[in-house]
C-alpha cells in the first residue's frame, strides 16, 4: 500500500521505493503539453491548423513557467532550514523540467520549420527581410510610414538600469549598431514590437498567385535604417527574444483594503515578477547576450535557452488564413437542440424533464435563452449565478443587468483570482454592481469556481444550471463541457445552499444530492470508489469510468491503485496532469488511460460507477487534484435522467474508443498511439458531431 504525508501545500511519497507509482504533477504537464507539440506535428492534421497547435504549445509553456515554474522557483529559494527537503525537491524538479523544455524545444523548432516548408508547397510564403525584393521593400517603408512609425521608440541599453518595466507579454529586439568606421565602437539598443498595434504578421501584396507574409520582426528589421535614421550608423543586427516573469500575485493582507483593491493592486504587483525564463535567438552576438541577461537579473535556477529566429510563438494560432478554408478544419456549426428551439417557454421545457446541452456541438445559445427568458419572464423572482471567466462582450452579463432592470434580485459570484482574468473580472463586477447586481466576491481563503446557476420561481418549482465549464461564450466555441438544466427539487434545494454558503461560509451546512468541495467531495469520491473495491470483490459489476482534466490528488491515486489491485477496472480520459502510472504489475494494470488532443479542448468532467449494476453517473466542475477537493468550492452533481445518462456514457465511451486523436497516457511521456487489433482509426469528437447531427435531424 503506497503512503503519503503531507507538508504544508506540497505532498512527497514517504516510502522511496513506491515514488515510482506517483508521477510528479509538473512532470506529467510537460508530457500533456507534447501531446500537443505531437499533434502539430501530424501530416493528418490541417496545415494551418498545425500552426495553432504550435502557438498552443507555445502559450501553454509560457502560463507554465509563469505560474508553476515559478513556485517551484520560491520553495527553491526560501530561507526557511527546517524546508531543507522541499528545497531540494524542487531544484531537482527545475532540473528535470529544463531537461525536457530543452528536448521538446528542439523537437518544436523542427515543427516550425517543417510546417513553414509545408506552407511554400501552398502557395503561402512566410518570407524573411533577406527574401524580399524591391516592390515588397517599397511596400514595407510604405508600411512603416503609416503604420509603425511613432509606435517604436529604442531605449539605448546604456540608459538601462535593469529591464523591470516591461512585461513578459512582449517581444523585444536587442540591437547591435555600428558606424562606417571599423575602429568605433559598436552600441546596443532595445525595441518593444509593437504587436498590439498591427498583428504579429504583416501580409505583403500577392504575387503570381503566390500570398506573401512577414513576422513583424523581420518588417522592423528592414525598416531599422528609418527608425535610427540621421545618426549616422551603417550597419545594424536585430535579435529577438523574450522573458517570462513570476506571474504569482502578491495579495496584500491589510484587512482595511477590500477584496477588490487587493487584487487590483496584486495585478500591478504581477507586472513587476522576478524574470525566471528567458529564450533568445541563438543567433544572438555574445556582446549582446550579455547586456540582455544582465539587465534581466537573472540567477542561477532561471532558465536560459537559445533558440530560433522567432519568439512568442502563441502568435502563430493568430496566423492569417489568406482565404485558405482548406487549410483548416471543416466548419462545424453548433447544433441548436430541438428540444431547447421550441417557440414557447424554455423554463417550462426544463420543468416536464431534465434538460442538458453538450457544447461546442450544442449551441450555448440555449443556455443564453434560458438567462434571457428569466430576465424578463414575470414569475421569475430572483437569479443567482456564479462567473469564474466571461467573454469579452459577455451576453450572460448583459442578461443578467438585463433581470436587474426588470426587477428582478440578481446575485452573481464572480471569482476575482481567475488567474490572468482578473482585470477583466473586476471591470465586470464593477458594471454589475452600478447596474443593482448584488456581486459578491467569493469566500476569503476559497477559490469559487463552481459553475451553477439558481432561478427562484414565484409560482412552481425552481431551476438550476449546473456544468462542468465556464458561462463564457468564446470557451463555449472551443472547450467540450456539459449542462445540466433540471428543476429536481432535491438537486435545487441543494444548488440554493451552496449559494447560502458561499454568502455566509461560517454556518454548516450538509448537501444531500450534490458533491461539494471543500465540504465532503473527496470522502464521497473516496467512498464510491471503495464501494467498487467491495463490489468486486462479492463478484458484483465493478468498474469506473471517468472523463477529468487532472488528476493528481494522493489520495485519490492511491485509492484507485487499490481499486486496481483488487480487479477494479478502471478506464479515464485524462487530458492534462496526471499522477497515474499505468500498467504496472500488481499496481496498475488494470488502469487505461486516453489523452486526447483535437479541435476542441477536451474540458468536461464525467465521472461514472458500476455500483454493483445500478449505475450512478456525475457531472461537475472539480477535476481530481488537491486544489479541487480541499482549496476550492466545486460542485459535481448526480445525473438522474434515464436519456441523459446514456448521452454521458456516449461521451466516455467514444472517447475511450479513441485511436485516432488519442494517445496512451502512462507515465512515461512517450505518448503513444494505440493499437487496436482490427485497426480501424476511430475518432471520437467528429463521430459524437455526426450522432448529434443524426439525432436532432430525426427529433424533426
Amino acid at each position: 500500500m503506497l503512503r503519503f504525508f503531507f507538508c504544508k501545500k506540497y505532498t512527497y511519497m514517504k516510502c522511496k521505493k513506491l515514488n515510482q507509482y506517483y508521477l510528479e504533477r509538473d512532470i506529467s504537464w510537460m508530457y500533456f503539453n507534447r501531446r500537443i507539440l505531437q499533434e502539430a506535428c501530424k501530416k493528418s492534421v490541417p496545415l494551418l491548423e498545425r500552426l495553432a497547435f504550435l502557438g498552443i504549445y507555445s502559450n501553454n509553456l509560457d502560463e507554465f513557467f509563469r505560474v508553476r515554474v515559478a513556485t517551484q522557483n520560491r520553495i527553491a529559494e526560501c530561507g526557511d532550514r527546517s524546508a531543507l527537503r522541499e528545497k531540494e525537491n524542487a531544484k531537482q524538479l527545475i532540473k528535470r523540467i529544463g531537461k525536457l523544455n530543452s528536448n521538446y524545444s528542439k523537437d518544436y523548432e523542427k515543427a516550425v520549420k517543417d510546417v513553414t516548408k509545408e506552407l511554400r508547397n501552398e502557395n503561402i510564403y512566410l518570407i524573411s527581410n533577406e527574401e524580399t525584393d524591391e516592390e515588397q521593400n517599397s511596400f514595407i517603408r510604405s508600411f512603416y510610414r503609416e503604420k509603425l512609425n511613432g509606435f517604436i521608440v529604442p531605449v539605448w541599453f546604456s540608459a538601462i538600469k535593469q529591464l523591470d518595466s516591461e512585461t513578459d507579454e512582449d517581444i523585444y529586439m536587442a540591437v547591435k549598431l555600428l558606424k562606417g568606421d571599423m575602429n568605433t565602437s559598436p552600441e546596443y539598443a532595445l525595441l518593444e514590437l509593437p504587436v498590439s498595434v498591427c498583428g504579429r504578421f504583416v501580409r505583403l501584396p500577392d504575387k503570381e498567385g503566390k500570398s506573401f507574409l512577414m513576422y513583424l520582426d523581420d518588417v522592423v528589421r528592414c525598416c531599422l535604417p528609418l527608425i535610427f535614421e540621421g545618426l549616422g550608423y551603417s550597419r545594424f543586427e536585430a535579435y529577438s527574444f523574450k522573458f517570462t516573469r513570476d506571474a504569482e500575485m502578491e495579495i496584500d493582507n491589510d484587512l482595511r483594503n477590500g477584496m477588490l483593491q487587493k487584487i487590483s493592486k496584486g495585478i500591478k504587483s504581477r507586472k513587476k515578477g522576478e524574470p525566471l525564463r528567458v529564450v533568445y535567438d541563438m543567433e544572438m552576438p555574445k556582446d549582446l547576450l550579455k547586456r540582455v541577461l544582465k539587465k534581466l537579473n537573472l540567477d542561477s535556477l532561471d532558465t536560459v535557452l537559445g533558440g530560433g529566429r522567432y519568439q512568442n510563438h502563441k502568435d502563430l494560432m493568430r496566423f492569417p488564413d489568406c482565404g485558405r478554408k482548406d487549410l483548416k478544419y471543416p466548419l462545424w456549426p453548433s447544433i441548436l437542440k430541438k428540444d431547447l428551439s421550441i417557440s414557447g417557454s424554455i423554463l417550462e421545457e426544463i420543468h416536464k424533464k431534465d434538460r442538458f446541452i453538450h457544447v461546442p456541438y450544442h449551441s450555448f445559445d440555449s443556455f443564453i435563452r434560458v438567462l434571457q427568458e428569466a430576465a424578463v419572464n414575470k414569475q421569475v423572482r430572483s437569479i443567482k449565478i456564479t462567473l469564474y471567466r466571461l467573454a469579452k462582450d459577455s451576453k450572460v452579463v448583459k442578461a443578467l443587468i438585463g433581470a436587474a432592470r426588470n426587477g428582478k434580485k440578481v446575485t452573481v459570484v464572480i471569482e476575482l483570482l481567475a488567474r490572468f482574468d482578473e482585470a477583466s473580472n473586476i471591470d465586470w463586477s464593477k458594471k454589475m454592481q452600478d447596474a443593482g447586481i448584488k456581486v459578491v466576491f467569493g469566500v476569503e481563503g476559497l477559490k469559487v469556481h463552481s459553475k451553477i446557476a439558481l432561478i427562484s420561481m414565484k409560482v412552481g418549482a425552481d431551476i438550476a444550471c449546473i456544468s462542468t465549464g465556464n458561462f463564457h461564450e468564446g470557451n463555449a466555441r472551443s472547450y467540450t463541457d456539459c449542462m445540466l438544466m433540471t428543476a429536481a427539487p432535491r438537486i435545487v434545494k441543494d444548488v440554493n445552499e451552496v449559494f447560502n454558503f458561499i454568502e455566509h461560509p461560517y454556518i454548516p451546512v450538509h448537501f444531500k444530492e450534490l458533491l461539494v468541495s471543500p465540504n465532503e467531495m473527496k470522502r464521497k469520491f473516496l467512498s464510491l470508489i471503495n464501494d467498487e473495491i467491495k463490489n468486486k470483490r462479492a463478484g458484483k459489476p465493478a468498474y469506473i469510468k471517468i472523463k477529468i482534466n487532472h488528476i493528481t490528488d494522493p489520495d485519490i491515486v492511491n485509492k484507485l491503485y487499490e481499486a486496481s489491485q483488487n480487479g477494479v477496472s478502471i478506464d479515464m480520459l485524462v487530458r492534462g496532469n496526471c499522477s497515474l502510472i499505468t500498467g504496472t504489475t500488481g499496481v496498475s494494470d488494470h488502469i487505461h488511460i486516453n489523452g486526447i488532443i483535437d479541435r476542441y479542448l477536451e474540458h468536461s468532467r464525467i465521472f461514472i460507477f458500476a455500483a454493483g449494476g445500478k449505475e450512478k453517473i456525475f457531472i461537475g466542475s472539480a477535476d481530481w487534484m488537491p486544489r479541487n477537493l480541499d482549496n476550492r468550492i466545486e460542485v459535481v452533481t448526480p445525473v438522474y435522467d434515464p436519456a441523459i445518462k446514456e448521452e454521458m456514457k456516449r461521451i466516455v465511451d467514444y472517447g475511450l474508443k479513441d485511436t485516432l486523436q488519442g494517445r496512451i497516457v502512462d507515465g512515461t511521456g512517450k505518448n503513444d498511439s494505440w493499437v487496436t487489433e482490427d485497426n480501424v482509426p476511430f475518432r471520437s469528437q467528429s463521430a459524437l458531431y455526426k450522432y448529434y447531427l443524426e439525432e436532432n435531424k430525426n427529433e424533426e
